[in-house]
């Protein structure tokens, strides 16, 4: 491959991994001669979509002949008047992925320094790298707590873009409106603050900060959400960006037309009008979270905890040995190790079965990797 490509690609993309999502089900039934297969591993709604999504998914298809809305218009007007803000202010992306890739083609030169939460979002670094940026990772602290004053020591006159993701990605953990509020007010004016809050629907805390007062006040913050966490349209690849109308037309101008398409508009619409499966999917995903706090505890397990629809579980072997043995059960989570944390899991929660299943696996495994050869290494 290399003589292929010799010097014409990009140097700048040629240390970059490219990206390993969760093993699909068919992969694992298929891999380990399995047929009942439970996926806890993407963070996805276990209730799937509205049913109101449904309806509209036959009437799209009738269309699919045709090109669809470049401007996602009524999306937009929808998301406006959701959140009262203006139309302008409104930015589809074929999943917040493209938005962080747009945002990045817009704002970040070769050198630029991005500063980034670790352990978080990897699509961060991913779309720094492509533009020849400079990631700067800001360290967690051993809570999994932001830490501000880390946060702005950070920042030099080569920073362009600060990303917070909260709830974050992969620990749950949140900033508070104070903490935030304040962070923000502190960021030097020519850094573009990104507020990646794909989980916010899932939030509990009465102290949650959100990125819509700070936008109101005339902040310099970019606000990402979208609908594929509560509103399970995953596999439909509907995110959105909220910010001042001048900084969405900077980031339009790199967008590439029919960015999302028209059966995705139309089930995005649809999904934002159904407040009842909003309420249900809270709900669910409420009763489901204390369900495996109980459940994993009693196993020896520490949950970080969260405000999202998963939990991140710190477990009494190798993060990877007990992700291979679920996966043989028919068990699919996420291993930590996939984010520099080698002795937690990342597991979605699910619906009350689901969650059983997996606590019961999860018995198993500690059982057997337990009776393994004293000095036998995970």
């Amino acid at each position: 491959m290399a003589g292929i490509i010799g010097s014409r690609a990009r140097p700048a993309i040629m240390g970059i991994e490219p990206y390993v999502p969760g093993k699909p089900i068919e992969e694992v039934q298929r891999e380990f001669g399995l047929k009942d297969v439970v996926k806890l591993a993407s963070n996805e709604n276990p209730l799937g979509p509205s049913p109101k999504v449904q309806e509209v998914l036959v009437q799209a298809a009738a269309n699919l002949h045709r090109y669809p809305d470049g401007g996602a218009v009524m999306l937009r007007r929808a998301l406006a008047e959701f959140y009262g803000v203006p139309e302008a202010g409104v930015l589809m992306g074929n999943g917040s992925d493209e938005l962080i890739k747009l945002i990045a083609e817009s704002f970040v030169e070769p050198g630029d320094e991005v500063i980034v939460p670790s352990p978080s979002f990897s699509e961060y670094w991913f779309a720094t790298q492509v533009m020849a940026g400079r990631t700067v990772a800001v360290p967690l602290d051993e809570r999994f707590q932001y830490n501000p004053e880390r946060i702005l020591e950070a920042v030099t006159a080569r920073t362009k873009l600060m990303y917070l993701c909260t709830p974050n990605n992969p620990t749950g953990t949140y900033i508070p409106e104070k903490t935030l509020t304040d962070l923000v007010r502190r960021v030097p004016d020519h850094v573009l603050v990104v507020l990646d809050e794909a989980y916010h629907e899932y939030v509990e805390a009465e102290d949650y900060g959100h990125g819509l007062p700070l936008l109101r006040e005339g902040a310099p913050v970019v606000v990402l959400r979208t609908f594929s966490k509560l509103y399970a349209l995953a596999a439909l690849r509907v995110g959105y960006a909220l910010a001042d109308p001048e900084i969405i037309q900077v980031i339009n101008r790199v967008r590439e037309p029919f960015n999302v398409n028209a059966v995705a508009q139309a089930a995005a619409v649809a999904a934002l009008g159904d407040e009842e499966h909003r309420r249900k999917s809270f709900e669910v995903n409420r009763a489901g979270k204390r369900q495996l706090y109980e459940g994993l505890e009693a196993l020896g397990c520490r949950c970080v905890p969260t405000e999202a629809n998963f939990i991140l579980v710190e477990v009494p072997h190798s993060s990877t040995a007990v992700f291979e043995s679920l996966l043989r059960r028919g068990v699919i989570v996420r291993d930590g190790a996939a984010f520099g944390l080698p002795r937690y899991l990342r597991i979605s929660i699910g619906t009350e079965a689901d969650n059983a299943r997996l606590l019961e696996e999860m018995a198993e495994v500690f059982r057997t990797l337990d009776a393994r050869p004293a000095g036998l290494a995970d």
